[in-house]
């Protein structure tokens, strides 16, 4: 009996480590994803103003890198 409740608060213990060890790293995991969500954000942005941009000052620019992008035929 004193056996069965030694194991299992052993087991209990390794348990709790393994879920702290876990989310450690998950929360590692975490932080990283949304430090370069933070960053892909604004350049994201920028690349569809500057698109925008470039599309109402020079349409054949524009439709050149839309061709070019998309894998469309180039003229």
């Amino acid at each position: 009996m004193l056996r069965t409740i030694i194991t299992l608060g052993a087991i209990a213990l390794l348990g709790l480590f393994a879920l702290k060890i876990l989310f450690g790293v998950a929360g590692i995991f975490f932080s990283l994803f949304f430090w370069l969500l933070s960053i892909a954000v604004p350049v994201l942005i920028a690349g569809v103003l500057l698109y925008l941009a470039i599309r109402l000052i020079s349409p054949g620019t524009a439709r050149r890198l839309r061709q070019k992008w998309s894998g469309g035929p180039a003229y």
